[in-house]
Protein backbone atom coordinates (compact mmCIF):
# COMPACT_ATOMS: atom_id res chain seq x y z
CA UNK A 1 0.00 0.00 0.00
CA UNK A 2 1.30 3.37 -0.91
CA UNK A 3 0.34 7.00 0.64
CA UNK A 4 0.91 10.31 0.09
CA UNK A 5 -0.64 13.72 0.94
CA UNK A 6 -2.71 14.89 -2.56
CA UNK A 7 -4.02 18.04 -1.67
CA UNK A 8 -4.18 20.69 1.13
CA UNK A 9 -6.96 23.01 1.32
CA UNK A 10 -6.43 26.96 1.40
CA UNK A 11 -8.51 29.58 1.52
CA UNK A 12 -8.77 32.68 -0.70
CA UNK A 13 -11.35 34.94 -0.88
CA UNK A 14 -11.98 34.28 -4.69
CA UNK A 15 -10.81 31.49 -7.22
CA UNK A 16 -9.12 33.75 -10.18
CA UNK A 17 -7.47 35.71 -7.71
CA UNK A 18 -6.20 32.49 -6.44
CA UNK A 19 -5.04 31.02 -9.46
CA UNK A 20 -3.80 34.36 -10.51
CA UNK A 21 -1.39 34.72 -7.31
CA UNK A 22 -0.38 31.26 -7.45
CA UNK A 23 -0.30 30.18 -11.32
CA UNK A 24 0.50 34.10 -12.46
CA UNK A 25 3.21 34.79 -9.86
CA UNK A 26 4.11 32.35 -7.91
CA UNK A 27 4.55 29.88 -10.82
CA UNK A 28 2.32 27.05 -10.01
CA UNK A 29 0.75 25.01 -12.47
CA UNK A 30 -2.97 24.85 -12.89
CA UNK A 31 -4.05 21.09 -12.57
CA UNK A 32 -7.63 21.15 -12.44
CA UNK A 33 -10.22 23.88 -12.44
CA UNK A 34 -13.76 22.57 -12.46
CA UNK A 35 -17.46 23.79 -12.62
CA UNK A 36 -18.94 22.34 -9.25
CA UNK A 37 -22.31 24.48 -9.42
CA UNK A 38 -23.87 27.13 -7.21
CA UNK A 39 -20.64 28.93 -7.61
CA UNK A 40 -17.72 26.37 -6.18
CA UNK A 41 -15.28 25.25 -8.13
CA UNK A 42 -13.09 22.16 -8.01
CA UNK A 43 -8.98 24.18 -8.10
CA UNK A 44 -5.91 22.68 -8.05
CA UNK A 45 -2.31 23.89 -8.02
CA UNK A 46 0.76 22.37 -7.87
CA UNK A 47 4.42 23.28 -7.81
CA UNK A 48 6.73 22.36 -10.92
CA UNK A 49 7.45 18.78 -10.35
CA UNK A 50 5.26 18.21 -6.82
CA UNK A 51 3.38 15.92 -6.07
CA UNK A 52 1.22 17.85 -3.65
CA UNK A 53 -1.30 19.82 -4.27
CA UNK A 54 -3.04 22.98 -3.33
CA UNK A 55 -6.70 22.71 -3.59
CA UNK A 56 -7.74 26.57 -3.79
CA UNK A 57 -11.02 26.97 -1.24
CA UNK A 58 -13.08 29.92 -1.61
CA UNK A 59 -14.09 31.26 1.76
CA UNK A 60 -17.77 31.45 2.26
CA UNK A 61 -19.45 33.31 5.42
CA UNK A 62 -17.76 32.65 8.66
CA UNK A 63 -14.96 31.01 6.76
CA UNK A 64 -13.21 34.77 5.61
CA UNK A 65 -12.10 35.19 9.13
CA UNK A 66 -9.63 32.47 8.16
CA UNK A 67 -8.04 33.69 5.18
CA UNK A 68 -4.51 34.60 5.57
CA UNK A 69 -4.74 33.01 9.01
CA UNK A 70 -4.91 29.15 8.41
CA UNK A 71 -1.84 28.55 10.29
CA UNK A 72 -2.44 30.89 13.34
CA UNK A 73 0.29 34.06 12.01
CA UNK A 74 3.29 30.71 11.85
CA UNK A 75 4.93 29.54 8.48
CA UNK A 76 2.53 27.22 7.61
CA UNK A 77 3.52 25.90 4.49
CA UNK A 78 7.00 24.93 3.11
CA UNK A 79 8.20 25.01 -0.99
CA UNK A 80 11.40 23.23 -1.00
CA UNK A 81 12.93 23.88 -4.40
CA UNK A 82 16.62 22.70 -5.50
CA UNK A 83 17.40 26.55 -6.85
CA UNK A 84 16.98 28.68 -4.08
CA UNK A 85 18.47 32.06 -5.50
CA UNK A 86 16.57 31.02 -9.03
CA UNK A 87 13.63 30.62 -7.82
CA UNK A 88 14.41 33.73 -5.15
CA UNK A 89 15.46 35.84 -7.70
CA UNK A 90 11.70 35.53 -10.08
CA UNK A 91 9.54 35.21 -7.13
CA UNK A 92 10.51 38.62 -6.29
CA UNK A 93 10.62 40.11 -10.02
CA UNK A 94 6.91 38.88 -9.90
CA UNK A 95 6.47 40.75 -6.85
CA UNK A 96 6.28 38.21 -4.52
CA UNK A 97 6.55 39.52 -0.96
CA UNK A 98 9.15 38.59 0.95
CA UNK A 99 9.57 39.17 4.93
CA UNK A 100 12.71 38.79 5.21
CA UNK A 101 16.47 38.73 3.42
CA UNK A 102 17.09 34.82 2.57
CA UNK A 103 19.46 33.07 5.58
CA UNK A 104 20.84 30.12 5.97
CA UNK A 105 20.11 27.48 8.93
CA UNK A 106 21.33 24.39 9.55
CA UNK A 107 18.80 22.53 7.72
CA UNK A 108 19.28 24.99 4.65
CA UNK A 109 18.75 27.80 2.65
CA UNK A 110 15.12 29.70 3.81
CA UNK A 111 13.16 32.92 3.49
CA UNK A 112 9.34 33.82 4.63
CA UNK A 113 7.13 34.39 1.63
CA UNK A 114 3.57 35.54 1.87
CA UNK A 115 0.70 35.24 -0.21
CA UNK A 116 -1.19 38.57 -0.89
CA UNK A 117 -3.90 37.36 1.74
CA UNK A 118 -1.40 36.86 4.49
CA UNK A 119 -0.67 33.17 4.12
CA UNK A 120 3.28 32.95 5.21
CA UNK A 121 5.42 30.04 3.55
CA UNK A 122 9.08 29.32 3.90
CA UNK A 123 11.13 29.38 0.11
CA UNK A 124 13.86 26.26 1.25
CA UNK A 125 16.46 24.58 0.13
CA UNK A 126 17.41 22.05 2.19
CA UNK A 127 21.32 21.73 2.89
CA UNK A 128 22.83 18.35 1.70
CA UNK A 129 24.53 16.29 4.25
Amino acid sequence: MSQHLHAIAILVPDYDAGIAFYVGKAGFDLLEDTDMGGGKRWVLVRPPGGETALLLARAVGEQARGIGDQFAGRVGLFLHTDDFAGDHARMRAAGITFEEEPRHEPYGTVAVWRDPWGTRWDLLQLARP
